[in-house]
């Protein structure tokens, strides 16, 4: 009686694992099988050839000054220059940042990077490319938002780097619009540094906010600054002169322990946009870069300056 009762649960059984079976093998045809993992490396085409790096970096050292590039697109920065260390714009993102330079061998190492970024000038690149794969730039060679893409295309964040660009461009040309509409579509604007002794003047593509304001904004340049830093990108003044460069509109970067004694000086008090009021101080600290977290911040600052918001 026992066997009776055996036969048909066994054979009952046999049917439930077979059926199991052909339900996970119709998932399986199906495409329900789990989803492949991303490649661990990708090449990058850099500018002296092919590099397999990260294609998900988690601990990125920067010997350059795009620090911030790397910080708007959201990957861990481990390790940056000295530049970048001591800009109050990234005081917070880096404040638990170690502080290196290409000469810190062991220091990098102890870090443990999984991608180094740098300039083309690196001394040890070579020695760099035996701890991490090592990307360098030749700084200047395109244009700053150009720049932010490659960063973008390098951490596999291109779509990331390119919506910001476009938003970026919008948000600048808009305010731009609204400036000149202002001030005046024919009111020029200068660009000038006190660093140290000196005093500078700067076109359109040497940071300072320049890119912002002629580039995104079109705002104009003085003549006799857009002739005199054709060249170079821009020019070094004497008190003496400053009238002959200053535009309708200054902007004056002023790093903290420059000399500020020109301000005090009949020349410098008499020049027209500071008898009327329209020189606009800028904190010179951190104004030399041009990544994404620097020209939020400008471009800020030139909104509430020139529009009060």
């Amino acid at each position: 009686m026992k066997k009776k009762l055996l036969v048909p649960f066994m054979l009952m059984l046999t049917l439930i694992i077979s059926a199991c079976g052909n339900s996970e093998s119709s998932k399986e045809e199906s495409g329900s099988t789990p989803k492949e993992k991303e490649p661990e490396t990708f090449t990058y085409e850099s500018e002296t050839g092919p590099v397999k790096v990260p294609s998900d970096p988690q601990r990125v050292v920067v010997l350059s000054g795009y620090t911030g590039d790397v910080i708007k697109l959201g990957v861990n920065v481990v390790g940056v220059d000295t530049w970048s260390k001591n800009n109050p714009t990234f005081s917070e993102e880096l404040k638990d940042v170690a502080e290196v330079s290409e000469d810190d061998l062991e220091k990098i190492i102890e870090l443990e990077p999984d991608l180094i970024i740098g300039l083309s000038t690196l001394k040890n690149v070579d020695k760099l490319k035996e701890i991490a794969p090592t990307v360098t730039y030749t700084w200047g060679k395109v244009d700053y938002l150009t720049q932010h893409l490659e960063i973008g295309k390098l951490l596999n964040k291109e779509k990331e780097a390119q919506a910001w660009v476009d938003d970026f461009k919008k948000r600048a040309e808009e305010a731009g619009n609204e400036i000149r509409a202002k001030i005046g579509e024919d009111a020029t604007v200068s660009v000038i540094e006190a660093f140290g002794k000196d005093l500078y003047v700067y076109g359109d593509n040497w940071a300072r906010g320049t890119e912002i304001l002629y580039q995104a904004m079109k705002l104009k340049m003085p003549e006799k600054v857009k002739a005199d830093v054709s060249k170079a990108g821009y020019y070094t003044l004497s008190t003496e002169v400053l009238p002959e460069y200053a535009g309708d509109y200054v902007i004056l970067s002023k790093y903290s322990d420059a000399d500020t004694a020109f301000q005090e000086t009949e020349t410098y008090k008499n020049i027209p946009a500071v008898k009327n009021g329209h020189v606009i101080e800028m904190q010179g600290e951190g104004a030399s870069f041009t990544d994404p977290v620097t020209l939020e911040k400008q471009l800020a600052f030139f909104k509430e300056a020139f529009l009060g918001k």
